[in-house]
């Protein structure tokens, strides 16, 4: 017998074996409960409890005065009502989530705060930054890059850690404008810490001991606020994001940022050789800055020589390698293993 789809009479409350007795009903005047049970392919008794149940919702009604027949209510009016009651159970439900809801709301605040620390305003970022690096033990991981909320002083300050507190930075190349941003990075990996210089990072982090990490809302515009991460899971996400920009990332010399390779502007070439078989020490860290995709004026910061001896030494490895364009310099010098034996 063709009729309603089963799910269509769940939504009235009524089970679908109910729904397909009700079916054949409406098209018999009577029937008794062999001729249901039949119609709708069930034992004599499933038919009969099926039947019972529609007499107490007032969907159908018994009739005659010897055997037990049935006969269905008017169906617009009996189902009307079912479905009214329906309505008003459903409403009733709605409410109670909203009122569920508006109680959430109340708490999701504190709830949040054990994950997610919003911080609106730049001194309250400043404030949670200097307690997150206080209160590291053991590790800060950091990627720095422009645009900077404070200024490139108060960041190298900002910087300092303690004693036992071993910190590793990646530095995006443009950060490195002019000698405070040196500074800073210097100031930043003072006691043991590592350093490196990529192109291009993908996001300005700090991570606390693995327990905690600091990112910008917005990377273009830091001012925006920043998130205080506590999730275990989402700061080991972060960790594995910042191992993967480090591993690609160029290792700088903290001595020699420090102490100078050779003379500090100096425009002498260092080694005994115009050109060297195997480049000298300052060479490949020029050649390794150069990969990096940093400018000849960067380098020369960058390790406190003139630019004129930067562009010497590039000049003279182009000339052992062969190559005239610097990105045939840093391709034979990978090659050649030159930009290897990282600090």
């Amino acid at each position: 017998m063709d009729g309603m789809p089963d799910s269509a009479w769940s939504g009235t409350g009524l089970d679908p074996l109910g729904g397909r007795v009700l079916e054949y009903l409406v098209t018999v005047a009577s029937a008794d409960s062999a001729q249901v049970a039949e119609a709708v392919g069930v034992p004599v008794a499933t038919a009969e409890a099926a039947l019972r149940e529609l007499v107490e919702a007032s969907l159908a009604l018994r009739v005659g005065g010897g055997s037990a027949r049935w006969a269905a209510g008017p169906p617009r009016a009996s189902l009307g009502a079912l479905l009214a009651r329906r309505r008003a159970e459903l409403a009733g439900a709605e409410a109670l989530v909203e009122r569920l809801h508006e109680v959430y709301e109340e708490v999701s605040g504190p709830r949040a705060a054990h994950v997610v620390e919003v911080l609106e305003h730049e001194q309250e970022v400043s404030a949670r930054y200097g307690q997150l690096l206080k209160g590291s033990t053991s590790e800060v991981l950091h990627l720095a890059k422009p645009p900077y909320v404070a200024g490139p002083r108060a960041a190298a300050r900002d910087l300092d850690v303690s004693d036992g507190v071993r910190m590793r930075s990646v530095y995006e190349t443009d950060g490195f404008t002019d000698a405070v941003s040196l500074e800073t990075a210097l100031r930043g990996t003072a006691e043991g810490g590592h350093l490196r210089l990529a192109s291009r990072l993908p996001v300005k982090l700090v991570v606390f001991d693995r327990t905690a990490a600091l990112l910008p809302v917005r990377g273009d515009r830091p001012a925006a606020g920043s998130l205080v991460v506590h999730s275990p899971a989402l700061v080991e996400a972060l960790v594995a994001l910042f191992e993967s920009v480090w591993e690609r990332a160029v290792p700088v010399s903290l001595a020699g940022l420090r102490e100078g390779l050779g003379p500090a502007h100096g425009d002498a070439v260092p080694g005994s050789a115009a050109r060297p078989a195997v480049p000298d020490a300052r060479t490949r860290e020029i050649l390794r800055l150069m990969a990096t995709g940093m400018k000849d004026d960067t380098i020369a910061r960058v390790l406190r020589v003139s630019r004129r001896t930067v562009q010497k030494h590039v000049s003279e490895a182009g000339a052992v390698l062969g190559a005239r364009t610097r990105f045939q310099i840093a391709l034979l010098a990978a090659e050649h293993g030159w930009l290897e034996g990282r600090p």
